[in-house]
């Protein structure tokens, strides 16, 4: 069931409070990432956005609040102690994420929503090796969240702007597994699970 269950592990102990609408979504996507691997999580996204109903200021804010965590992440990685080429890899992925939330906020408010509110996260990291472990689930489960909501947008224009970030993650999760050492891209196409499948696993664990 599990792709790596060390990979499970790191990102189930992902704490995230605060938890708004967007947020509790985020959660349950790291939960399904923790259960069934990076590849059931779009299916996850996709589902549990088009239950919330709020179109694509919701969508947005569920990007939004992804990239607060990823931009978070980065941010504490630079206080690790990081090698020097692991450092300067962190400290520009970091830039691009919170390049992310800026823009995402400023679409979001040019269409009248309301960003969402950044929540608290927690990481489970203490070195490189634990933090470059979690950055590579991250990235690639980051991948996937952003395929699972994308059928779900109505503007062209708010699709070619999610289309134009999750290139750079596909390219950030690339990086990091150049760093490990494992296979950039193991299979053609990604696998998910039925989302039936993933729901049904993940809807208990998640506590808002």
């Amino acid at each position: 069931m599990h792709q790596n269950k060390l990979a499970a592990d790191t990102l189930a102990a992902v704490e995230i409070a605060g938890l708004t609408r967007s947020s509790f979504i985020l959660k349950g996507a790291l939960v399904a990432g923790s259960v069934y691997g990076a590849t059931a999580v779009g299916p996850f996204v996709k589902t549990a956005l088009a239950q919330s109903g709020g179109g694509d200021v919701e969508i947005l804010n569920f990007a939004l609040t992804l990239e607060y965590l990823e931009a978070e992440f980065y941010k504490k990685g630079a206080g690790l102690g990081l090698s020097g080429e692991v450092m300067k890899v962190a400290r520009e992925i970091g830039a691009n994420e919170q390049e992310h939330v800026e823009a995402l906020t400023s679409t979001i408010n040019d269409l009248g929503g309301t960003p969402a509110t950044k929540p608290t996260f927690m990481f489970p990291v203490t070195n490189q090796k634990t933090f470059l472990e979690l950055a590579q689930t991250l990235e690639d489960t980051g991948v996937s969240a952003y395929n699972g909501a994308a059928p779900g947008i109505e503007s062209m224009e708010v699709l070619s702007a999610a289309g134009s970030i999750v290139q750079i993650e596909a390219r950030h999760a690339a990086r990091i597994r150049m760093i490990n050492g494992v296979a950039v891209a193991p299979v053609a196409f990604d696998e998910a699970l039925e989302k039936a499948a993933v729901l049904k696993a993940v809807m208990p664990l998640i506590k808002a």
